[in-house]
């Protein structure tokens, strides 16, 4: 049974819905939760608790049920979570697999190539990626 989610108003209920999403391994219901989310929110709403596991279930959920819908969307989730705070600890405790799996969500994302980001943003994403 998929969880219900709406857009989160404040970081302790992004945090209830990503801890509920986390535990149940529910990659659509994450997708929803990154979809009715502003990118821009990501950072705040994230506060201080970006760890591995969010990190990963964030990118598959992308992977799986965004990228191929929205990759503007990927994109602009992919710009602002790199601003979270605790994000470059999380990448560099990130595996071998792990890390293969974020570079191919970037290359979902060139794959599918819109208007909202060039190439050259693309590329200068992925280093911050470290990819």
């Amino acid at each position: 049974e998929k969880l219900p989610i709406s857009e989160p108003s404040n970081a302790y209920d992004f945090g209830q819905i990503i801890n509920a999403v986390n535990t149940s391994k529910d990659k659509a219901a994450c997708a929803d939760l990154l979809t009715v989310t502003d990118p821009k929110k990501l950072p705040a709403l994230l506060s201080n608790k970006l760890e591995g596991e969010i990190l990963l279930i964030f990118i598959q959920s992308l992977k799986y049920y965004v990228v191929g819908k929205d990759p503007g969307l990927v994109y602009q989730h992919l710009f602002y979570l790199s601003k979270a705070e605790r994000f470059k600890v999380v990448l560099a405790l990130l595996s071998k697999n792990e890390k293969e799996q974020v570079q191919q969500l970037f290359d979902l994302v060139s794959e599918n190539q819109n208007h909202q980001y060039s190439p050259e943003d693309l590329e200068s994403l992925k280093k911050v990626y470290e990819l």
